[in-house]
């Protein structure tokens, strides 16, 4: 098969994977340089297929109900001024360090979201004080940051922030983190196309295949509810996590 048949291939199960949960891009940016891409430019390539990717998920989820804009557009500042920095830094990009410390992260994050179910599943909307809106802005601020500067998992660490932070259901925390990341992938891909590191053909060959997989994806989450988008959750978590430890999968 043609490099484009991959892309497209690849590109359906990240955005599938995307929209469930995270770590789409684990599988995609590697491919991208195994292509002869180099890093930066892989990392910049891969956010086209995101943008166009989280257009069709928000859509589909605002339409259904489950997204409402007017009152979910609230953590896009924080983690808009994040990714900016963040893509800022992305531009000389070193991330084997970092690699290890998200793959830490996110067993801890397993272990949280297998031992205390209900908190996934349940929504708890809570008013907050202004002492909570503050450690929600640096939070946010902190997985906007990641978020631009690498994507790679930033979905875990939205979905955690949305449902342990502001008390959302997954199904819920999941369209919110569509949104988010939809509007500050754009953000982040202005800068990168600023300093000319996006592979325009291989990024919309690739969108392609993460369109149809959002697609497939958010569409199953809304039929199969919180209780089901846990369980992806947890097998995403694992083999996200090994991923970056460099175990064989």
């Amino acid at each position: 098969m043609s490099d484009s048949i991959y892309l497209i291939l690849l590109g359906m199960i990240a955005g599938f994977i995307n929209t469930f949960a995270g770590g789409g891009s684990m599988l995609v940016v590697p491919f991208l340089i195994f292509m002869g891409l180099p890093a930066n430019i892989a990392n910049a390539t891969n956010r086209i297929a995101i943008l166009c990717q989280d257009i069709v998920s928000a859509a589909t989820f605002r339409k259904k109900g489950i997204l409402n804009l007017r009152s979910d557009y609230k953590l896009l500042i924080p983690t808009a001024i994040g990714s900016i920095i963040g893509a800022l830094v992305a531009v000389d990009i070193n991330e084997d360090i970092l690699k290890k410390v998200i793959a830490i992260l996110l067993v801890f994050m397993f272990f949280v979201v297998l031992l205390k179910p209900d908190v996934w599943i349940k929504t708890r909307i809570e008013a907050a004080n202004s002492q909570k809106m503050f450690w929600r802005f640096l939070i946010f601020l902190g997985i906007g940051f990641y978020g631009g500067f690498i994507q790679i998992g930033v979905g875990f660490f939205l979905l955690a922030g949305l449902v342990l932070g502001c008390g959302f259901n997954l199904l819920k925390a999941n369209a919110v983190k569509v949104f988010i990341i939809l509007f500050y992938t754009i953000l982040a891909l202005v800068i990168f196309i600023w300093h000319d590191l996006v592979d325009w053909k291989t990024g919309l060959i690739l969108s392609c295949g993460n369109m149809m997989g959002a697609w497939i994806g958010t569409r199953l989450s809304i039929k199969w509810g919180a209780k089901y988008i846990r369980y992806i959750l947890l097998v995403a978590l694992v083999l996200v996590a090994l991923k970056l430890f460099d175990f064989s999968l």
